[in-house]
Formats: structure tokens, sequence, C-alpha cells
């Protein structure tokens, strides 16, 4: 009789034939650009699929004609549409209410798996997420697919690459790959689905990674086309060349899109904490979507992630009030979506709103300095970037989706220049991309994709040393000098009863000390007041060498009970990050 588990021994074993049998999966590189294709084939249908659905909802429950778009309608057809995200808000509260009562833990994003997980990631997840974001977005929230579609890409390149028994780093690209492939998708653009891949997911730009990562975005873009996806709407041609004097002015334009980027960021956090004040709870908390509804009874471009309203706003040429009123709706809509607990993210919403800074920014400089001659859709085009950069966090991404949409290599040049000026000016001042200070809110410390997960387990614990002599601290010079003679040990720790920290006391300076031979170790003890606990990973305990000045400092059980539990050095510490860092170096640059 065949037990319960031999089918999965005989998949087991037939995975291992197929990967023994195939030579061609030994050489790892052309193993994973192969891999990649095959990711970004997926996230090419998928992201089709999801579209799809989307905007049959739109035309299901808004009357959106077929080719049309929810937010480029010039009103709502019937005012008790203004009632279906609220329904929808409903549907994702029980939702919430289903994931809790199955104890389903947070899911985790590409960002995070990469960083700390080592691109480990959930089909569960993955299906959860892009279920929730394509109900937030089918029903009128504000919120984008861009998070729904990075996840699924993402996801399913993870589980492939763990069926596959890839190399923690391999799984990384390969996660890189699916958000890339997604992207790429999603926009008709594969250099930024590419640079998506590079400076948001992976966290860094290798020649190991080039070649997949590229052949994921190609392949996805190819099949979204091949299976009828929309492109990206923005495509613009005819653009007036700029002139010298124009590049301050779109260079300040920079600098506002990352202060806008901050504002929105911190606008959601506010409108999330003001729910947790009033103790609404989370299954509630759609309830938002009525605010939603009722702005997109003023206009439905504030409705859905907003590509119609962006086409639109290149079409026309609105006055500088309508287009600020639709951004301070816009701005308000996207807040409250995602404050009240819709799923989905900034993504496109930013390209939006950065497109109506643009155009508000111009339309100021009209009034200020006709002299200047700033086009309304190249400010719109640069606006659009910059605090799409601030929000997202990829400078280059953004780039190539300015070069990508317009086909202009002069534009490309300024939208470069106030993309880095917005980055830097969210760097210095804020410090985090969208997806990351959410991290930051839940008590995360991730500011990109960077690999931190070898950090996070190079802990003080895992490298102290726990032989280490101890001495009463009420202990005099002259009985420490006979205890401890010179050459016996380098350092003691000094200790009351119980074995409380009071200092560190180095042999030999103790042994040349001037003082009377009755004074206390106590009083010559160092460090008192800088320890370390076991849980410190390896940058914490760094920056407390570096504060204290110390080149030993002693390991405690925790803050409030100083018990001595070892002893951890300055140079050992540095070498153990060095050879980590040697280690993530050889990984990424694919020497192995």
């Amino acid at each position: 009789m065949l037990s319960r588990n031999q089918p999965q021994v005989y998949a087991r074993r037939l995975r291992a034939v197929l990967l023994r049998s195939i030579p061609l999966l030994e050489a790892r590189g052309i193993a994973v650009v192969m891999l990649a294709g095959a990711v970004g084939v997926m996230a090419g249908i998928l992201v089709t699929a999801m579209s799809q659905i989307v905007q049959d909802l739109h035309g299901l429950l808004f009357g959106v004609q077929p080719g049309g778009r929810l937010s480029g309608m010039f009103s709502l057809a019937n005012p008790m549409q203004a009632l279906i995200p609220p329904v929808g808000g409903a549907l994702l509260g029980l939702t919430v209410i289903w994931l809790r009562l199955r104890k389903f833990r947070t899911p985790v994003d590409p960002i995070e798996a990469n960083a700390l997980y080592g691109g480990r990631m959930s089909l569960t997840d993955t299906f959860i997420i892009a279920g929730q974001t394509m109900i937030s977005s089918g029903f009128g929230a504000s919120v984008g697919l861009e998070a729904g579609y990075t996840q699924v890409g993402s996801g399913l390149a993870s589980r492939l690459a763990r069926i596959f028994r890839l190399r923690r780093n391999d799984v990384r690209i390969l996660v890189g790959c699916g958000a890339a492939g997604a992207i790429a998708a999603a926009f008709d653009a594969p250099l930024t689905g590419a640079f998506y891949g590079f400076e948001l997911v992976i966290g860094i730009y290798s020649v190991a990674n080039v070649a997949p990562v590229m052949t994921a975005a190609i392949s996805a873009s190819l099949t979204a086309e091949m299976f009828g996806g929309v492109p990206f709407p923005l495509e613009l041609s005819g653009l007036p060349q700029l002139t010298p004097s124009q590049y301050v002015p779109f260079l300040l334009l920079g600098l506002l899109g990352g202060a806008a980027s901050i504002a929105i960021m911190q606008l959601v956090t506010l409108i999330e904490r003001g729910f947790n004040r009033l103790s609404v709870d989370a299954s509630l908390r759609p309830v938002g979507g009525v605010i939603v509804g009722l702005l997109g009874l003023i206009t439905p471009q504030v409705l859905s992630s907003g590509h119609g309203a962006l086409h639109r706003e290149f079409a026309m040429n609105y006055g500088l009030t309508v287009v600020a009123s639709v951004f301070v709706l816009k701005l308000a809509a996207s807040a409250i979506s995602l404050g009240s607990g819709f799923r989905g993210g900034l993504f496109f919403a930013s390209l939006f709103l950065g497109a109506l800074l643009g155009k508000a920014f111009a339309g100021v400089m009209a009034l200020v300095s006709p002299a200047t001659g700033i086009d309304p859709s190249v400010a719109a085009v640069v606006g659009m970037t910059s605090l799409a950069v601030g929000v997202v966090g990829g400078p280059l991404t953004m780039t190539f989706l300015a070069l990508e949409s317009t086909r202009d290599l002069t534009l490309t040049g300024v939208v470069l220049a106030a993309s880095i000026m917005a980055a830097i000016l969210v760097r210095e001042t804020f410090g985090y991309s969208f997806s990351t200070w959410r991290f930051h809110l839940r008590g995360e410390t991730i500011r990109s994709a960077h690999d931190v997960g070898w950090m996070r387990s190079l802990t003080v614990g895992s490298m102290m040393r726990k032989d280490i002599k101890t001495i009463d601290a009420a202990t005099t010079l002259a009985d420490f000098r006979k205890q401890i003679p010179l050459g016996s040990a380098q350092r003691v720790i000094a200790v009351d009863p119980g074995d409380q920290y009071v200092g560190v006391l180095i042999v030999a300076e103790l042994h040349s000390d001037p003082a009377g031979g009755e004074v206390p170790v106590r009083d010559l003890a160092q460090y008192k007041d800088a320890v370390l606990v076991p849980s410190m990973n390896v940058q914490a305990a760094a920056e407390t060498f570096q504060r204290a000045g110390a080149e030993e400092l002693a390991v405690v059980e925790d803050f409030t009970d100083h018990i001595v539990l070892g002893l951890l050095t300055e140079g050992h510490l540095m070498r153990r990050y060095a050879e980590e860092l040697e280690k993530a170096r050889r990984d990424l640059s694919g020497e192995g």
C-alpha cells in the first residue's frame, strides 16, 4: 500500500534526476539566465491578466468602455457609483478578518525578502497581496497595481529558484528578475523594469546580474505585447528644445518633487496613526472608501491608479487652478486609500502627482518669469520623475522611464539631474523611500535592498569570547597586581557581587599606574557606561565602539541587568565583518 508521502518522494527524485541529466544546468550563469527568461514570460502573462481583470471590473462596476480608463472619465455616470469604493473596502475588510482567523503573518514583499530572508518568499503571501490589490484598484481605490505586479513576479521567481535549489545570491537575483519583468511588462519599458530590479530589489548593479535581469525584462515586455497588454500611456514627441536658462528652474523642480514626496509619505503615515488613535479595527479601516467615493464624484481622475488621468494631463492644457485642484484631490484620495487599509502602492500615483506638480510649476513660472519659456509638457515629465524618485527610490529607474517614454536624450539629461536632486534631498532629510519607510514604521531598519541579512546574523553573541577573567571591583590595586601578574592577561572585567558589570581593567596600565596600592580597582576601570548586548548586530556594535573610543568592550545580558557574559574586541569584530563583506562581494561579482 502506498504511503501518503510517497508521491512527494517521487517528485523529489524526479527533480534530482532532471537536474543531474541536464549538463547545461551545471553552468550556473547560463542556468540563471534561462530561469530568468522563464520568469519574465510568467511575469508578462500575470501582469497582463491582472491588468485585464481590473479593467473588466471597471467596465462592470463603473461602465468604462473597452479601451477606456476609469480615471480618464470626465464624470461618473451615476452618483450611486460613489458607493463602489466602500463596497470594495468591505470586501477587503472581510479578507482581513479571514486572514486573522487563519493566523497569517504579515506578507513579505520583494525588497524585504531580498534584504532579510535571502529572497525567500511565500506563494500564499503572493496571491493574497495580488488579490487584495486587484480588489482595491478594481473597486476604485486610489492605489496602483504595481505592488501586486512585483509581488507575483518575484514570488513565483522565488519559488522557481527554490525548486532548482539555487544558491542564496542566485535566489536574490531571480527575485529581482521577477520584479524587473513585472515593471517592464506594466510599462512596456524593459530598461525601466531592469533598473527597478537593480536599484530597488537586488540593490546593486553588477556584471553577474545584468544578463538575467535584462533577459527577464525583455521577455516580460515582449510577452505582454504578444498577449495584448496595455502599454504605459505616455508617448510624447515633438517636445521643444531645452535652453541653458531652463536647467536651473528644472533643478529647482527636482527639489520640489523630493519635498513633495516626503510630504506624501508623512501624510499617509499621519492618516494611519489617526486610525490607530481612534482604535478602528483593521477590518473596518477600508471605510475610507466612502471618502474616496465622494472625491470621485468631484472628478474620477482621483480613482484607481490614474493611467487615464495622466494621459489626459499630457493631452490637454488645463489651467493652473484646475491642475492644482486635481493635485490636492488625488493626493488626498491616495493618502486616504493607503492610510485606511486598501492594498496597493504609490508608484503610478506618484507619477501622476509629479506630472501635476510639474504642470503647476510651469504655470507659476509663466506668471513669475515668462522669459524662461518652460513648456508644461516638459515640466510634467521632469516633475513626474522627480516626485516618483522620492517615493519609489530609483533615480535611474525613473530616468529610463522618461527616456523610453519620450525617446528624447536631451530631456533625459535634465530628468536625471532633477531626479538626483530629489534623491539627495530625500536621502539627507528623510532617509527612506515609501517601501522602506513602511518597514521603518514596523520597527525594521531596512533602508535599501542591499543584503543585510548576514549583518543581522553576525551578532555580538556569536562573536564574543566567553573565557574572560573577572575580579571583584572592590579589590585593591596591590591585590590586583598579585592576582593578575603582568603578562597573564591583557584585560580583566571588574564586577560587583552577582557579576554586575563595573568596567574594563587594562592589565598593563594597572601595573604601571602610579596610584597607591590601596586604591580599589573600581576607580581605575574604563568604559563604565559603554557595553554591548548579545542581540546587537555588527553595525550597532561598531557604532558603540566608535562612540566609546574603545578597543574592547564587555558583553552584558541586557541594558538593565549588567550581568557580564563575555568580551568582544574591536579588532575581532572588524575582522569578521571584513570576511563577510568579502564573501558578499564575491557573490555579487559572480566569483562564487
